[in-house]
Order: structure tokens, then C-alpha cells, then sequence
């Protein structure tokens, strides 16, 4: 006869409270990374020039895809960017795009060139900053270039952010302030133009190479599958003028826009039809807007998950300030009947 299995005695309250307790401990992580995840304002792109006829320049937000339009705001991480091929050879400089990042890392998208942003966070920052040379605050951002040709201008990277550039062959650690990526099928081309970078060929390149101001890093695949085959070369006197070209564009539309930290401009938006203030619908994912009556045409993004602001009287997000030039680019033509004829000495 076979004995009796012991009866194990039911949980006593010690025992189920230490269960709640070891529970309670591994979910507190989660927790606190959903909470540090609320108090960080959505990330943003703010649009400064598009080129080409309409429907060449376009984005996808995740939700929809639709036109890049100059002056608009989308929530940046997980958005794709992308410029068609130009119909003509002739066409090929006039089709391309430019926008910035809310860490004040500007981006020029030539023609035929297409860039998942793949990973953009960033921690709140401080407003009303003096120094626009300097990211405001630690990010991290991770963008794939999956065709094409994009130049970057960046602001200095503070202490604890990245930025991660990464093609098919391999990825470029971004640490300079100025550079190209050229990707295609058969070879990735990074043109460091100021400020020094790291190259890996791939996920098997664990070290990879310091890329420094004025070379250029040529990427091919690898034999047998193995790490993508990086040359180290001096920029050719051939190729900068029209990298520097592409570079001044980005770098210009750095100087059109800075970001700051404001409390969000609550807009009834069922009350206008579904238009924010410029008429402009709303994008789905992103968000638009235009100049809202502030000072220097501000653009405030409407859409985007905001953060409670520290007086708990509101909620903060990241908008785009654009820059109005004190000095407008314009020359007035007077007309002759306008012209005042002195009076002569003797009248």
C-alpha cells in the first residue's frame, strides 16, 4: 500500500503577501519606465522647404501617408521621410526636402531617398535657451536610411545622447556636426565633413573606425556574408562642392527654426471644422499648424501627447519657434510719382 502524499498546508497570509510583495517588484520597473515615458514631450520635425511638384516629397506618419508641406510639425519617431526620383534629369536638383529636429539636428533629403525614423527620444529641456549651437537636452536617435542621399547639420550632442545613422552595409555613430550619407545597393558612402564620426560595417563590426573632418568612408559588402568591407579615403576635390551644397541646405534650414518648451495651446478643433488655426487639416499621427498670432509666427503642434508641466497647471510640449530675419530680404521699387522733389534755393 502505497503512502499517502503529504498534504501541503494552504498558504497562510506570510506567504501569499510575500507573492503580492515579489510581484509588486518585478512590475515596479515597467512602471517607472511608463512613467519616465509621460513626462517626456513627443518628439518633433518641423518642415522648413520642400522643392519638386506636389506629391513627390511625402511622409508617412504610421497612420497615413500624405504631402510634406513647408511650416508643418509631425511627431517625429516613426515617421518615414521620402523624396521620388525626379522625372528628369534636368529636375534632379529641384526635387528634395529639409526639415529639423527638435534636438536641433537639421536634415536635407535629396531626390529618390527614403529614411525611417526609426527611434527619436528625447528628455524635456529648459525654455528660453541662449545657446541654439547645443542640443537642449540628452536624446537618442536611431534612422535608417533605406535609399538615397541625406545631409545632416547637427547641434553639439550633449553628454548621454546618441545618434545613429544605419544603412544596409552598415551605420555611422554620429558625433561630428557635419556629414552626407550616400546609400545605395551596392555601396554606402559617409562624407565627414566637420567633426568626426564611427564607422561599423555591419552587426558583426564590433570596434569599428574613427572617420575624421575632410575623409570619406566607402562601404561594400563583405565576402561570404561576413562584415560589410570599409575604405577610409580623403574626400575627392570632385565630389565636395556638391556635398557642401547639401550640407549649406540643411545647415540653413537649421537657422530658419529653434524649439522651446511651452504650455500647449488647447484648440477646439471640432468647433473649426477639424482645421487648426492656418486652415490646414490636421495630420493624423503628426500634427500641423501654422502661424498662431504669436510672436514670429509661432507653429504649435496640437496633436502630440503632452507632459504635466512642473507648476501642475497645465501641459507642456515641444513647438517650433520659426526665425523671422530682423533685416526682411526685400527690395521696394519707388515709383517716380512718389519721389519728393526738393524745393530750389530760391523758392
Amino acid at each position: 500500500m502505497k503512502p499517502k502524499a503529504p498534504v501541503r498546508p494552504p498558504y497562510s497570509h506570510t506567504h501569499l503577501g510575500a507573492v503580492v510583495a515579489l510581484v509588486s517588484l518585478a512590475c515596479l520597473p515597467v512602471a517607472l519606465r511608463a512613467q519616465t515615458t509621460k513626462k517626456n514631450p513627443s518628439s518633433k520635425m518641423f518642415v522648413t522647404d520642400v522643392g519638386g511638384e506636389q506629391g513627390l516629397a511625402l511622409i508617412d506618419t504610421g497612420n497615413n501617408i500624405q504631402d510634406l508641406n513647408k511650416q508643418s510639425v509631425y511627431n517625429a519617431e516613426g515617421t518615414i521621410i521620402e523624396t521620388k526620383k525626379s522625372k528628369s534629369a534636368s529636375d534632379k536638383n529641384k526635387v528634395f526636402s529639409t526639415g529639423v529636429f527638435s534636438n536641433g539636428t537639421a536634415a536635407y533629403f535629396d531626390e529618390d531617398t527614403r529614411v525611417e525614423v526609426r527611434d527619436f527620444v528625447q528628455e524635456p529641456f529648459t525654455p528660453n535657451r541662449t545657446d541654439m549651437d547645443v542640443e537642449p537636452s540628452i536624446s537618442k536617435t536611431q534612422a535608417i536610411v533605406e535609399r538615397g542621399t541625406v545631409g545632416l547639420c547637427a547641434s553639439k550632442l550633449v553628454a548621454g545622447s546618441s545618434m545613429t545613422y544605419s544603412t544596409a552595409l552598415g551605420s555611422v555613430n554620429i558625433r561630428g556636426q557635419k556629414l552626407v550619407i550616400q546609400s545605395d545597393d551596392k555601396e554606402t558612402k559617409v562624407s565627414m565633413l566637420d567633426g568626426e564620426s564611427t564607422i561599423k560595417g555591419g552587426d558583426q563590426d564590433l570596434g569599428g573606425e574613427q572617420l575624421k573632418s575632410g575623409q570619406q568612408a566607402i562601404i561594400r559588402p563583405g565576402k561570404n556574408g561576413g562584415k560589410s568591407i570599409i575604405t577610409i579615403q580623403p574626400i575627392p576635390d570632385a565630389e565636395k562642392p556638391a556635398l557642401d551644397d547639401k550640407v549649406a541646405m540643411a545647415c540653413m534650414a537649421k537657422k530658419s527654426v529653434y524649439f522651446e518648451v511651452r504650455e500647449r495651446q488647447l484648440t477646439d478643433v471640432s468647433a473649426s471644422g477639424g482645421k487648426t488655426p492656418t486652415g490646414d487639416s490636421t495630420a493624423s499621427g503628426g500634427s500641423t499648424g501654422g502661424p498662431g498670432g504669436g510672436a514670429g509666427g509661432e507653429i504649435t503642434a496640437f496633436n502630440g501627447p503632452g507632459v504635466n508641466s512642473s507648476s501642475g497647471g497645465g501641459v507642456q510640449e515641444i513647438v517650433a519657434v520659426p526665425v523671422v530675419p530682423s533685416n526682411l530680404p526685400v527690395q521696394f521699387t519707388v515709383s517716380p510719382a512718389r519721389i519728393v522733389t526738393p524745393p530750389s534755393p530760391g523758392g
